[in-house]
């Protein structure tokens, strides 16, 4: 009887734990990570709500936001909930500095391989011009024979 018991609930237990693992556990997930995104919207991002409509945040508030839209820069107001994407976040003052020094240790260290990549294209560019010349002489040709053709006809 005890193992009867078992046999019957096991399977059902099973398949909870299946449904939580596969469904309800990474609908948390997301849900928790679009509820991160929404709360750290700034001002300045570029978000598209849920209706579809793109703006440019101007004013955040706790529950809502103030959007700026269009040719006409018209401002209104929607709730957190209703933001769907952050298009283009706008970059924290410590995070542009790291990105200035790296530019310019970039500029240092490729100096040598600058003055190679603007050597290689004149080099390259006379191939394209011998291309060119090549594609327009049967086009010439062609002309010719056609006007050869021609003075044919009229004999």
């Amino acid at each position: 009887m005890n193992g009867n018991i078992w046999a019957t609930i096991l399977p059902l237990v099973i398949l909870i734990a299946v449904m939580y693992f596969l469904l309800i556990r990474p609908q948390k997930k997301r849900e928790k990570e679009v509820n991160a995104m929404r709360s750290g919207v700034q001002v300045g991002d570029e978000i598209i709500t849920i209706g579809g409509i793109c703006g440019k945040v101007v004013k955040t508030k706790e529950e809502s936001l103030v959007i700026q839209v269009g040719a006409d820069r018209v401002k209104f107001e929607i709730m957190r909930w209703a933001v769907s994407k952050v298009v283009e976040e706008t970059e924290k003052p410590a995070a542009k500095a790291h990105e200035e020094e790296a530019e310019e240790t970039e500029v240092k260290k490729s100096s040598k391989p600058k003055k190679l990549k603007k050597a290689a294209p004149a080099e390259e560019a006379p191939e394209e011009v011998e291309e060119a010349e090549e594609v327009e002489e049967p086009a010439e040709e062609a002309e010719g024979e056609v006007v050869e053709e021609k003075a044919e006809e009229e004999k």
